[in-house]
């Protein structure tokens, strides 16, 4: 089955309360769709983005082939461009020798990656995407009520 998914997440103040949302669409269902988010308090940016992308994967009832749309470069290259391979076989230290941040939620998505075939796409964030900008709306939305 084929999913098609936008995620986006953030933090203000950046760390701060943040929020995350994800908007599943089933093309071979009509283009049903399906949108959720959340909130967690003392976080970044970033947790926020790989969160949104772990949430959606999760909710996934089998495995699937998905899109997932995110304005996150942080995670599209990190897949894309090797950079969770390269942190793995350096035994989760940067190229700097740093700790790798949220290794906890890479850790996640790893294991999501193994159950769905996922191709990561990148869209410029608050432009003219309208599921990008809906879950911007969204994380607005879960930060104000929580």
């Amino acid at each position: 089955m084929n999913v098609i998914i936008y995620t986006d997440g953030g933090a203000s103040p950046n760390p701060g309360l943040g929020g995350w949302a994800a908007i599943l669409i089933s093309p071979s269902h009509g283009n049903f769709t399906k949108e959720f988010y959340g909130a967690e308090a003392n976080t970044t940016n970033n947790r926020m983005e790989l969160t949104a992308a772990i949430k959606a994967l999760e909710a996934l009832k089998f495995p699937c082939d998905v899109e997932l749309h995110t304005d996150s470069q942080y995670l599209q290259k990190a897949f894309e461009s090797g950079w969770l391979k390269k942190w793995q076989r350096n035994n989760w230290r940067t190229s700097s020798g740093n700790s790798v941040l949220n290794q906890d939620l890479w850790i996640k998505l790893l294991d999501l990656a193994k159950i769905h075939k996922i191709s990561w796409h990148w869209v410029k964030g608050h432009d003219v995407d309208k599921y990008n900008n809906r879950c911007d709306e969204l994380v607005q939305k879960a930060r104000s009520e929580y």
